[in-house]
C-alpha cells in the first residue's frame, strides 16, 4: 500500500472536524431523580451533550435520564438510548437551524423591513431586495428598471466586502456603516448604509439596509 493511500487528507480537504480525544474518554457519573439513582458511564461528548439540552429545555440532566429511561424501558440499555437521544436531539436541532438559515429567512427579513435594503453576495452583486429599495433605485435610477424587470446595477462600497466580514468577525456581528454608489447606465446614486452578517451559512451573505435613502 501507498503512503498516498494511508495519508490523512489535507485539512482543507476533511469531510468531518477532528475529534478531541477527551471526547472519547469514558466518565462514570451517578444521576439522581425522584428517590432513583443511576450510575451511567458514557463518553465526555455524550455527557456534554446531555448538559446542553437540559440546558436549551431549563431542566436537569437527571430529569432528562429519567425521560429517557421511562420512555425505553424496554430495551433495557440505557446507555444506548442516551446516546441516540443525543443524537436526534441533535440532528432535530441542526434541521430547524438549516431552515432558519436560508436564503427564504433572508426574504423574510427584507420584505419586514420599511427601510431600502438589500442582500449582497462577497462579489457584491445583489442577490435580493425589498420594495423600498426598488422604489429607491427607481427615483434615482430611472434607468435601472425597465418595466418588472431589473437590469444589473453598479455597486461600489466605501468599504471591501472581505474588509466588512473581518470587522463582523471582531466586532461580534455588530452592524458595519458603509457608504456606498449605485449606477445604471450614466446616472449615480450615493448613500449610507449599515451591514450586518445574513442568516445564511452557504453563499456568505450581507444583509445592507439604506439609512439616508
Amino acid at each position: 500500500m501507498s503512503a498516498s493511500a494511508i495519508s490523512p487528507p489535507p485539512p482543507e480537504d476533511r469531510l468531518l472536524l477532528p475529534l478531541p480525544t477527551e471526547d472519547f474518554e469514558l466518565e462514570f457519573r451517578v444521576v439522581a431523580r425522584g428517590g432513583t439513582r443511576r450510575g451511567i458511564r458514557l463518553e465526555r461528548a455524550f455527557w456534554l451533550s446531555l448538559k446542553q439540552m437540559a440546558e436549551s429545555r431549563k431542566c436537569t440532566i437527571g430529569m432528562l435520564v429519567d425521560e429517557i429511561a421511562e420512555s425505553h424501558a424496554e430495551n433495557g440499555n440505557l446507555t444506548s438510548a442516551i446516546r441516540v437521544a443525543c443524537i436526534r436531539a441533535l440532528g432535530h436541532e441542526n434541521l430547524n437551524l438549516r431552515r432558519l438559515a436560508s436564503i427564504r429567512t433572508v426574504n423574510a427579513i427584507l420584505l419586514a423591513c420599511p427601510s431600502p435594503a438589500f442582500a449582497l453576495a462577497s462579489t457584491k452583486k445583489i442577490v435580493t431586495f425589498n420594495a423600498p429599495f426598488q422604489q429607491l433605485v427607481k427615483r434615482q435610477l430611472p434607468t435601472a428598471f425597465d418595466g418588472d424587470t431589473r437590469q444589473d446595477l453598479k455597486l461600489a462600497l466605501d468599504l471591501n466586502v472581505a474588509d466588512i466580514f473581518a470587522r463582523l468577525d471582531t466586532n461580534g456581528d455588530v452592524a458595519v456603516a458603509s457608504g456606498f454608489v449605485i449606477g445604471a447606465g450614466e446616472r449615480r446614486y450615493r448613500g449610507q448604509l449599515n451591514v450586518v452578517r445574513a442568516p445564511v451559512l452557504d453563499p456568505e451573505l450581507l444583509m445592507a439596509f439604506v439609512f439616508n435613502g
